[in-house]
């Protein structure tokens, strides 16, 4: 048998030891530093990267110039080189795991096939999915909420959840969270994260240990930053990859230094300050960016606020909002459950590997540092449209006036200033009518905030004040309480706060990412009839993170994000032009004025209840029971057996096209096309959300038609995320949102813009939906292409917005800029992503919409090569115009070149 060949750097591997004597292995970055001297002087993020590529350098994915490469990192080097990063584990939600899961599903069938084990198909290293994203605020306002909800989901995702407890018993290395536990998020860092790891199939006496690392298919998997581990969301696709032994192949980033200092104002909560961090990286434009914290400030800053900031790295654009690990980590570890010998060994190998402590201002070396002083920070909200854009809140109340009536380009609503205080009595009652800047859905959820013990208790101390102050919440608002972990109704009962909650109407609506995600549930009939009828611009205050266009709710325009109290306060105050600064919030009970400053809680106050948050025993009782006691409704779920999935009949769960005619050899496919017909003509920060099917399902859409089609009720659509696992339904949805503009359809006379996701099918020009023109272009073998412009693709890390632009045949999309993980996902599905150059854009081109493109790609593809666009008028001229293919690196050429990045998976495990 033929000897392995010695590691690279073999003396590198050296021992350490705990506090009580117990050793371990570990491959030791100072001593890779006395080859590499810059290895001290590195960011602590690049230095954890560093230790898996020094782990896994095996000289075929992972080789001694990766090595040197990331050991030489230096603060502005032009950044060309990618960097395989082998991740410890990967977690899931349940919107993106389910077509995940159905993916690894239909690998199995394939290897079935074709003659090979179905066991080649396995994911390498842990993978944990968290049902969190199916409960919806069907129920509220009422003790029953939970109970009821949960009902109401398992019922909606029975066929959904018997698919999950398949691949629980077909997979060795895939574990299920059950709904009602909480958040992916806070599960992660509560639960999942160990600190340490070791290889399960290490027998070594000591064995290695490393640092955990992971990839997540939530963009907002960068919470786990907030205890100082290195990880980040990537699309399905990508995560999949990893799963199957995959690296995850990324540029070598740029690190931006965010230096801390100062304490925090009486008053300013850990939202407000995210709020600041949001706004000032967004205009320091770091996507694709490390973004690493340090400085006393940042010492200063409680875990669970670190975890808070981390987790809105997509809202900034950063690749992850990262803290090192310091006594406050190894803190939070020990309130939170872990072992001692866990804590111990993290502590240890950290201090061993250098990486304990939060840097100094000098110490490390960075791409350039951000300062902020957190006595600077005021309380804030943040929208009515995108997360960064920050208002001070004594600003809100004229800032919703002002852009009541500003145009839609200037993030207005484009209507009449004297219609701005009308208001209007709601069908059937006598005393409730309802307005402008109305707030109608208040809603503590998100894992941004439902799991921070300061700002939650914040609301809770909140609440009870407002209550003893005889105030109360609207009857037009819609109030819901969807904590990120069980933990947190158990210290908020601790603390005598939940029946105060309760009082406000703030009911336990369930453990998960309700409204954030657009699982709201809907508003009353007869207000959204007022709404419609008189065009309102109604409001959502909610501690979320997004709050892009028909989110929340599709009736709903100005949705802002805010802090768990001031959600509570603004349910109470019951519209955003109360100036909360000024003016009363309400009538207290001898009907004197009480202002927001009488009911706001002290820092001493919370501080004083912090001590019901952070209960070892508690976390631990509670995690136990995902194995023991995963409640009856999950138990009673009965799930197939067997080791290839049978694929019965289902509107929830469908074998995937993807590897349809799969063969072993790669079909050779020209990246270049002649003859497209434009899809769509889009503007600026188109998301995902806009491309990707959300939310809920119009009963005359096309995914509509086609579920009422296969017998499925209006009432029993259930969301677009819960239906993931059907590409019937996802692709009928893809680019089918009700606020996206296609602005190939020609302005009204009073320059608005029709809305929803309709084309103008060519030659000729009619007027129908996306999917319904994709389909006769597909039968007419007719390729197809999408122009935006900045920004193209922000948001959630959706892999649909890629499968659902593959499956309509879009072969190019071309923009004036991409966010970092929809780039990734149209190259993971065989899409091009294509970028203008310069100023140069599809208006200064004068495109309509009626021309042909071809796309002309000069010899073998390569990543970043140029690449010329020729558009034929229909006048009969021409014009060429040269962009970069944003194909970033030589694997991603790979995957382009097999059909995406699954069949190159697939290929791959199948030959070995």
């Amino acid at each position: 048998m033929a000897k392995e060949p010695a590691h690279a750097f073999a003396p590198m591997l050296k021992t350490f030891k705990t506090a009580s004597g117990k050793a371990g292995k570990y491959w030791s970055l100072k001593e890779l530093a006395k080859q590499y001297p810059n290895v001290d002087k590195l960011p602590v993020s690049i230095r954890i990267v560093l230790e898996s590529v020094l782990r896994n350098c095996d000289g075929q994915k992972v080789t001694a110039e990766h090595v040197e490469q990331l050991a030489n990192w230096a603060p502005n080097a032009e950044r060309t080189e990618e960097i395989p990063f082998v991740v410890t584990r990967v977690v899931l939600q349940d919107f993106t795991g389910v077509p995940l899961l159905a993916d690894l599903a239909a690998m199995r069938s394939v290897a079935s096939s074709l003659g090979k084990s179905p066991k080649t198909i396995e994911p390498l290293v842990p993978v944990d999915l968290v049902v969190d994203h199916s409960v919806m605020v069907d129920y509220y306002g009422t003790p029953k909420a939970l109970d009821l909800n949960m009902k109401l989901e398992f019922q909606r995702n029975n066929e959904r959840y018997q698919f999950m407890k398949w691949g629980m018993q077909a997979f060795d290395t895939f574990g299920v969270v059950p709904p009602g536990f909480g958040i992916v998020h806070q599960v992660n860092l509560e639960y999942f994260a160990r600190g340490v790891y070791k290889s399960a199939n290490d027998r070594g006496d000591p064995p290695v240990y490393y640092p955990d690392s992971l990839v997540g298919t939530d963009s907002h998997t960068t919470m786990i930053n907030g205890i100082g581990v290195v990880g980040w969301g990537v699309g399905g696709i990508e995560a999949e990859a990893a799963m199957l032994g995959q690296p995850v192949y990324f540029l070598t980033p740029d690190v931006v230094g965010f230096e801390l200092t100062g304490q925090l104002r009486e008053g300013v909560t850990a939202t407000d300050l995210v709020l600041y961090v949001t706004s000032i990286l967004r205009s320091e434009k770091v996507v694709g960016k490390f973004v690493e914290f340090f400085g006393p400030g940042a010492a200063s800053i409680a875990v669970p606020d670190r975890a808070t900031i981390g987790n809105m790295a997509p809202e900034y654009g950063a690749t992850m909002g990262f803290f090192p690990v310091d006594e406050m980590t190894v803190d939070y570890f020990k309130g939170t459950g872990r072992t001692d010998a866990e804590v111990e060994r993290f502590e240890a190998y950290y201090k061993a590997q250098g990486l304990f402590g939060m840097p100094a201002p000098g110490e490390l070396n960075y791409t350039k540092v951000v300062r902020l002083d957190l006595g600077t920070v005021t309380p804030s909200l943040a929208g009515p449209k995108r997360p960064q854009d920050r208002i001070n809140l004594g600003d809100l109340a004229t800032k919703f006036s002002e852009l009541y009536s500003k145009p839609i380009e200037a993030n207005g609503f484009n209507l009449p200033g004297d219609t701005l205080r009308q208001r209007h009595a709601l069908p059937g009652s006598d005393d409730v009518a309802i307005g402008n800047g109305d707030v109608l859905i208040a809603a503590i959820t998100s894992c941004t905030n439902t799991s921070n013990p300061s700002v939650l208790l914040a609301a809770g101390l909140l609440a009870k004040k407002a209550v003893k102050a005889g105030l109360s919440v609207k009857p037009h608002v819609k109030t819901s309480l969807a904590p990120g972990s069980r933990i947190v109704t158990e210290y908020l009962e601790k603390a005598g706060l939940l029946p105060y909650l309760e009082k406000l109407g703030f009911y336990l609506a369930g453990y998960g990412c309700t409204t954030c995600i657009g699982n709201a549930g809907d508003l009353a009939p007869e207000i959204n009839e007022v709404i419609t009828k008189n065009n309102l611009v109604g409001a959502a205050v909610l501690s979320g993170n997004r709050n892009f266009e028909a989110r929340i709710h599709p009736n709903l325009k100005a949705n802002f994000l805010a802090s768990p109290p001031l959600v509570v306060a603004y349910a109470i105050a019951g519209n955003v032009m109360v100036d909360l600064m000024t003016q009363p919030i309400g009538k207290g009970k001898k009907g004197q004025d009480v202002y927001l400053g009488d009911i706001w809680p002290s820092a001493k106050e919370i501080d004083e209840n912090l001590r019901y948050a952070m209960n070892a025993k508690a976390f631990r009782k509670n995690y136990e029971q995902i194995k023991d006691k995963p409640g009856k409704l999950w138990s009673s779920i009965k799930g197939t057996a067997g080791q290839v999935y049978d694929w019965p009949e289902s509107t929830y769960i469908a074998k995937p096209p993807f590897f349809e005619g799969f063969k072993m050899e790669p079909h050779a496919a020209d990246a270049g096309f002649t003859g497209a017909r434009i899809m769509a003509l889009f503007g600026d920060s188109i998301t995902t959300d806009h491309i990707s099917p959300a939310g809920s399902i119009k009963e005359s859409s096309p995914a509509g038609l086609w579920l009422k089609a296969n017998g499925v009720q209006k009432a029993d659509f259930n969301s677009y995320g819960s239906r993931r696992g059907n590409h019937e339904v996802m692709m009928r949805g893809t680019f089918a949102n009700v606020r996206i503009k296609n602005l190939m359809i020609p302005a009204a006379a009073d320059g608005s813009r029709e809305e929803g996701g309709v084309t103008l099918f060519q030659p000729g020009g009619e007027k129908m939906p996306i999917y319904d023109a994709a389909m006769k272009y597909i039968q007419q073998g007719v390729p197809t292409i999408v122009f935006g412009g900045e920004e193209y693709g922000t948001g959630s890390s959706r892999d649909w917005a890629a499968k659902g632009t593959q499956l309509l045949g879009i072969k190019a999309v071309v923009a004036r800029s991409f966010e970092r993980i929809h780039r990734a996902n149209l190259v993971g599905m065989g899409v091009l992503p294509l970028q203008f150059r310069g100023a140069d854009s599809w208006e200064s081109l004068g495109l309509a919409g009626d021309e042909k493109i071809d796309v002309v790609i000069g010899g073998e593809l390569r990543p970043q090569m140029d690449v010329k666009l020729v558009v034929h008028r229909a006048d009969g001229s021409h014009q060429e115009v040269t962009v970069r293919l944003r194909i970033d690196t030589p694997i991603e050429v790979d995957y382009y070149k097999h059909g995406g990045i699954l069949p190159f998976v697939l290929r791959q495990l199948l030959a070995a």
